[in-house]
């Protein structure tokens, strides 16, 4: 599994904004920090030793039941840490937070990450959707967001994403679902406020120089494949619609996905929609879409659902049952199903249910569930052992 964060001297983006961290590795070889209100942060170097081969390891110890929820990144709607630490004890590989999970201080936001990992030696992902301004979880994020962002020189985004990034990671949140890859240039879209560009190029310049800024920092997400700026509608509560070829694609909605992959990001989120010409089926749905992404943009991380209960929202009848979703999105080729809407803390363990019995049954292939069961234990095991060390550095000379 490709990996960009290697911690390397010369691969850090120059920052200036304020709360800001380092990993000690570039700041080893380099001597650079970054600047920040009472002294810098550096981050220790990941060990050298490959986590596919310890995730693939791993994953062949865990039943069908254990692999079934390792894929599954859940939610509910609480700040109670010993609510939390229960629901994540079913061995659930992810958890989203959102607004209800967030805390008044920072402090308390570090007891309940530290709470959803009842297994300190192996975490489960921890996500949230920080891409700032419009969509913005953490407060402190005060920094440029796609708004500004997509008039401004490319170093801006550089800038904005490294702060941002840094803000997320001391959290100790390990994946920022924050890269928005949809390009539009029509206003009236939703998803044009939360844009990084206009255009392709321009879009794929700064989705590029996002990924690489926070891939320092955790796992940065690239969203919402194939591309929602073509498909009219919000996918919140609708399956959005395009009659757009593969060629026109290609030439267009596909380029930030390419630019931000080439950029190494982690995750690669897919989208609730329907490109009529290629696949009737959404997205996240569509086998033929991860073929795709596997074979034509050499993704290799983590294939992530936006959230499930979304294509319940449409309407749609056959969407309307959660864990049938997760099944064939999994049998499509995501490896991370994730549920929001509509979640209670029982939603989860039925997800993982009905994907054991899809395996036992042999709608789901044994080796769908254990190849994206080792693609996520994989990058569990990478961000666990790169975000190990983040310690205060006073003495690091801040960046001119």
């Amino acid at each position: 599994m490709s990996r960009r964060r290697a911690w390397t001297a010369g691969a850090v983006a120059l920052v200036v904004f304020s709360v800001a961290l380092v990993p000690a590795a570039a700041a080893a070889g380099s001597g650079l920090s970054r600047a920040t209100t009472g002294g810098s942060l550096e981050r220790a170097s990941a060990p050298a030793s490959g986590p596919s081969d310890r995730a693939a390891e791993t994953v062949a110890d865990m039943t069908t039941a254990e692999q079934a929820a390792s894929v599954v990144m859940g939610h509910i709607s609480t700040t109670d840490p010993s609510a939390l630490r229960a629901y994540m004890a079913q061995g659930l590989g992810g958890f989203i937070l959102m607004g209800g999970n967030i805390p008044a201080t920072g402090a308390e936001l570090k007891t309940i990450t530290a709470a959803l990992a009842p297994d300190p030696d192996l975490p489960p992902l921890i996500a949230i959707d920080q891409e700032g301004g419009i969509v913005s979880r953490l407060s402190g994020d005060a920094y440029p967001s796609s708004t500004t962002l997509k008039t401004l020189p490319v170093e801006q985004t550089s800038a904005a994403f490294s702060a941002r990034a840094s803000l997320v990671a001391q959290a100790d949140i390990t994946v920022n679902f924050g890269t928005v890859a949809d390009v539009t240039a029509d206003p009236s879209s939703f998803i044009h406020g939360r844009a990084l560009g206009t255009d392709p190029r321009s879009s794929a310049d700064r989705v590029a120089a996002a990924t690489d800024a926070q891939e320092h920092f955790l796992a940065s997400t690239l969203k919402h494949f194939p591309g929602h700026g073509a498909a009219p509608g919000d996918s919140h509560h609708a399956i959005p619609r395009t009659t757009e070829t593969l060629e026109q694609w290609r030439a267009s909605d596909a380029i930030p996905f390419a630019a931000g992959i080439d950029a190494g990001a982690s995750v690669l989120m897919f989208g609730h929609l329907a490109y009529t010409a290629i696949d009737a089926a959404p997205a996240s749905l569509s086998p033929r879409w991860h073929e795709i992404a596997r074979d034509e943009l050499g993704f290799d991380g983590v294939i992530v659902s936006d959230d499930l209960g979304m294509l319940q929202s449409s309407g749609v009848a056959d969407y309307a049952d959660p864990v049938q979703n997760a099944v064939s999105a999994l049998a499509a080729g995501t490896d991370l199903v994730l549920m929001i809407a509509g979640s209670t803390d029982q939603t989860a363990g039925q997800i993982v249910s009905g994907v054991t019995a899809a395996v036992d049954s042999g709608a789901l292939p044994a080796e769908r569930l254990a190849d994206a069961a080792t693609r996520v234990m994989a990058l569990r095991l990478q961000s666990s052992a790169s975000s190990a060390d983040w310690t205060l550095c006073d003495d690091c000379a801040p960046v001119d």
